[in-house]
């Protein structure tokens, strides 16, 4: 029995310290650093005649329906049209997605008639650039005017390799679970970023909007399933940090359902385990020990040992119990049956597209976690390739 509450406290430690330990811990550490070193200083944008060269770059697979609402939104960007030079890599588009941008003569738009998915593209279309900063951005995305400038300001700091910008989810209407589920939790990780960042550095760019030093960037394999992370997260094992900021965002739908988000998070999960594999180097304290702190704590738990601990949770209580262990056990047993409950009434009204936050919570922690164990089996039947079929947005 030692042993079985033993097991049970420690799986309870590592769910708990992984979604909101974590976060406490890190706003402890940020307010202590405030404290005793006071906040960084915010860099300046330079003047006008002085800002950099900067490339606009968009991934596009099959995205005609999103080529002129990408553009007009990328056409109102403020930033001086000298200086923003505009590309789209095509990777094995089929569709009108090519003949649409001959519209736009300003757009270089590098085309590979392969689909290999978007590591191969990135690989493709970084090789053309020739400014020092490379703004990356998904076609189906919208970005704030003040972006590119609020990336260049950030970049002014030449420890910063990469900025991360905000992503931002919103549903067509109400009730569109899947979407308002993927907005929530963004929402939370955009506060775990920002205080990553303040720390020391955020844990890995989004691909929905960030950037580069063009200099600094390597190809990667192509088989790479989450390349944004991996990109970013290669540049702080060299000894640079990843800055975070809001005042930069995308916008976009949320997933079209839960089949769809099924697929992001699947793709996720596995890109995650792929990425923890790749930078395990990374785990190492003796190395950058704040990075390591930050790296397992924020990503390699929630990617491996979290969503384990969370199911033998079940199990190890329901003994527990069964052994008359101590009110201790039965009281977080009666916990268990709640959330459990509570997480499936919230998966029945997602389903009718009924609105109940209390409820698509505990839905949507769980379906996020399940989708783990879909990456490991995705990750063990796909060694190669880093196409995917692309989720529908609402």
């Amino acid at each position: 029995m030692t042993t079985l509450k033993a097991l049970f406290w420690i799986c309870a430690f590592i769910v708990c310290y992984t979604y909101l330990g974590y976060g406490v811990l890190l706003w402890l550490l940020v307010k202590l650093k405030r404290i005793f070193k006071g906040k960084a200083p915010q860099q300046t944008l330079p003047d006008e005649d002085a800002l950099p060269h900067v490339t606009f770059l968009v991934c596009a697979y099959n995205e005609q329906d999103m080529v002129d609402m990408k553009m007009t939104n990328t056409l109102e960007l403020d930033y001086p049209k000298e200086k923003l030079h505009i590309m789209w890599v095509t990777d094995g588009s089929t569709d009108n997605t090519n003949a649409l941008l001959q519209h736009y003569p300003q757009v270089e738009v590098v085309y590979s008639p392969e689909r290999k998915g978007k590591t191969a593209a990135l690989n493709h279309g970084i090789s053309k650039v020739k400014s020092d900063i490379t703004i990356m951005t998904d076609a189906n995305t919208m970005v704030n005017k003040e972006a590119v400038k609020e990336i260049v300001r950030c970049m002014q700091d030449p420890q910063v390799a990469c900025v991360a910008g905000e992503k931002r989810v919103k549903a067509r209407q109400d009730g569109q679970g899947a979407a308002e589920g993927e907005g929530l939790y963004w929402r939370y990780e955009s506060t775990l970023k920002r205080l990553d960042a303040e720390l020391y550095s955020t844990m890995g760019a989004a691909g929905e909007l960030n950037a580069i030093r063009t200099r600094l960037y390597h190809p990667m394999p192509e088989n790479t399933l989450l390349d944004d992370f991996m990109m970013s997260m290669r540049m702080v094992d060299e000894g640079y940090r990843i800055t975070y900021t809001p005042k930069a965002y995308a916008m976009e739908y949320g997933s079209a359902n839960l089949v769809e988000e099924g697929k992001r998070k699947r793709r996720i999960a596995a890109g995650g385990l792929q990425s923890c594999w790749w930078l395990r180097g990374m785990m190492n304290p003796l190395r950058q020990p704040v990075v390591a702190f930050q790296f397992v704590s924020h990503r390699v738990l929630r990617w491996t040992i979290t969503p384990f601990a969370l199911m033998a949770l079940v199990p190890i209580n329901v003994l527990l119990v069964f052994m008359n262990a101590g009110k201790i056990y039965t009281i977080a047993w009666a916990l268990q049956i709640l959330f459990y409950v509570a997480a499936y009434f919230g998966y029945r009204m997602i389903l009718n597209n009924r609105k109940n936050k209390m409820l698509y919570v505990p839905y949507y922690f769980l379906f996020m976690n399940l989708n783990v164990f879909s990456g490991i089996r995705y990750l063990a039947t796909h060694k190669n390739g880093g196409s995917w079929e692309k989720a529908q947005r609402a």
